[in-house]
């Protein structure tokens, strides 16, 4: 179960995720509303936890544009006590509310209790076949014409996101924070030595792909 944490805060972010990461929660986390826009576009966010008051895109508006593509449950952090900042962020999409300082405790209880309303959202296929190529998320394995192609962990890992999000542009940045985590952005580069791989395992001719596609000046995608 993946949850997305984003607040400015870099001591609080790190202590929640911590504490979700000891409930066996995933966390991918980002420090600005631009960033929550860009990472709430992984399919596999089941629940967002929102501060606020944030650089570049504060968290109510990244709440209303995030409700434009997702409805996964989303919980907001303020140091604000005002009833009218709460009704602000439930009239932009919020479902829960928290006012810092809060005890972790009850973040998690709220975690839970929302998770399990949002129990009835749709299960993903677990087999998806494109042309030669056929990807099990419950095996973790991928196919190329009936054939094992031996992909390592995180080959998989983005296999999977481009192969679920057929011709959406993804960036080198955007993933890295799906993929690896927001604090691997530095090793830019890992995510071209990834693709190259995956190339030189599913494609037929690696410098002439068919599926994994490379927009150039933006990022890679698959083409369906």
């Amino acid at each position: 179960m993946k949850i997305l944490v984003v607040d400015d805060e870099e001591v609080l972010v790190k202590g929640i995720r911590f504490n979700l990461q000891n409930d066996g929660y995933q966390v991918v986390t980002g420090a600005n509303g631009r960033e929550a826009i860009e990472l709430a576009h992984d399919p596999e966010v089941r629940l967002i936890v929102l501060d606020v008051m944030m650089p570049e895109i504060d968290g109510l508006e990244a709440c209303r544009r995030i409700r434009e593509f997702s409805d996964v449950p989303i919980i907001m952090l303020t140091a604000r006590t005002q009833d009218m900042d709460k009704l602000l962020g439930f009239e932009h999409g919020a479902d829960d509310y928290l006012t810092k300082p809060f005890n972790i405790l009850e973040l998690k209880a709220r975690i839970r209790a929302l998770l399990r309303r949002s129990g009835g959202y749709e299960q993903q296929k677990s087999r998806i076949t494109v042309g030669a190529l056929t990807v099990d998320t419950q095996e973790r394995n991928v196919y190329k014409n009936g054939v094992p192609a031996e992909l390592t962990a995180r080959e998989f890992d983005v296999v999977e996101l481009l192969i679920r999000n057929p011709n959406r542009v993804y960036s080198r940045e955007n993933l890295l924070d799906l993929i690896w985590g927001y604090e691997y952005r530095s090793d830019i580069r890992t995510v071209d030595v990834h693709i190259r791989r995956i190339r030189e395992k599913l494609e037929t001719v690696p410098a002439e792909p068919e599926y994994f596609m490379t927009k150039w000046g933006v990022g890679y995608y698959f083409k369906a």
